[in-house]
């Protein structure tokens, strides 16, 4: 009989983190293989009132946890696949990537309307440069504001001020016999969601969010999908992120046949690979807006990218379909294309608006 395994899986200590560390534990038992999860405080959650693009450098919520894969600590790491960086230590390597969830973005608001729906001058809630520059291409009206938390915490900031507004409308009517309602605020507050009642604890909040965008993935993860009306965007016209929806699962490159022959999801690894090659080749990291898709169709691999600047007044959106046994140079040939079509351009007016920022931050 084969003896059980044991593998240490480190991961951020977030509601989501943890859930994508139970689910690659979980395909680790079908190997019979133990998975103790470990949990690291990042760089990122610590800076809880910047954006993800001011923390310095790309993989703020990554570091920490590769640093005890190659200090011998723990066995692997798990991350969200777009908060990895593509330039990695020479001993260690992308080593797992199972099924991915959906990769697009949505809109969420209390009232289920549309981006076309939303009032002039609403005011959405992103802490990311490619969903702010994508919202204000067809937008420019919008108010776009940062957001940040764990994604429940930014559901709640959205529900904040309907779920307020509503609790003060009941409290207010127990003191006009004119305004009943058929239920108590007391009963009223009981049939609320979970999600509802802690978004109440919230009210008032600063600012009041029309809508915010988030990933589908993490959501659906997280089990609040069904929670809040919501707007599929459009993967091809609203891309997402290089990686979004997938889980990565770094380790030892010596480590990294088992790991991948455990967890791996083939169509998932191509896929995002090529995103993510995309990404390097135009060393956007997380400072420029900047969206890669792939879907892998048989014998080439569909390919769009949009780069953007921080308004979305200037946009580059180009298309390629990539031959399946060739995909990785002609990723780098479709990134090279895109750069001389102004996407390079673009790249390297974010990375110095994102310098002068942390200038100017440093010098205060």
């Amino acid at each position: 009989m084969r003896e059980t395994r044991t593998v240490r899986l480190t991961t951020r200590g977030s509601d989501l983190a943890m859930r994508q560390a139970a689910a690659v534990a979980e395909h680790l038992e079908d190997r019979r293989t133990e998975a103790e999860l470990v949990e690291v405080e990042t760089e990122g959650d610590r800076i809880r009132d910047e954006l993800i693009h001011r923390l310095g450098k790309t993989g703020a919520f990554v570091r920490a946890l590769d640093e005890r894969v190659l200090d011998g600590e723990v066995d692997a790491a798990v991350h969200s696949m777009k908060d990895v960086p593509t330039d990695f230590p020479a001993d260690l390597v992308v080593a797992g990537v199972p099924e991915r969830a959906p990769a697009n973005d949505v809109l969420l608001t209390p009232g289920g309307r549309s981006l076309d729906e939303l009032p002039s001058g609403a005011t959405v809630g992103t802490s990311s440069l490619r969903r702010q520059a994508q919202l204000l291409e067809p937008r420019p009206d919008l108010d776009v504001q940062p957001l940040r938390g764990n994604v429940d915490t930014r559901v709640e900031k959205l529900l904040a001020t309907s779920v307020g507004r509503e609790h003060d409308r009941r409290v207010a009517a127990e003191e006009d016999p004119d305004e009943t309602f058929e239920r108590s605020t007391e009963e009223w507050f009981e049939s609320l969601s979970t999600v509802e009642q802690a978004a109440l604890s919230r009210y008032p909040v600063d600012p009041e969010y029309d809508a915010i965008v988030l990933a589908e993935a993490g959501l659906q993860r997280m089990g609040l999908l069904h929670h809040v009306p919501h707007e599929r965007l459009n993967p091809t016209s609203f891309v997402p992120a290089p990686g979004q929806g997938a889980i990565a699962v770094t380790a030892l490159a010596d480590d990294a046949e088992w790991f991948r022959e455990a967890l791996d999801y083939p169509r998932t690894r191509v896929e995002t690979t090529a995103e993510r090659t995309v990404l390097k080749e135009l060393g956007g990291g997380c400072v420029a807006p900047l969206g890669v898709h792939a879907t892998l169709r048989g014998e080439y691999i569909h390919v769009v990218a949009r780069v953007l600047d921080r308004d979305g007044d200037e946009t580059i959106r180009e298309t390629r379909d990539l031959p399946a046994h060739d995909y990785a140079d002609a990723a780098r040939a479709f990134a090279a294309d895109l750069g001389d079509r102004g996407g390079a351009e673009l790249v390297a007016e974010a990375r110095r608006t994102a310098e002068e920022h942390e200038d100017t931050e440093g010098a205060r």
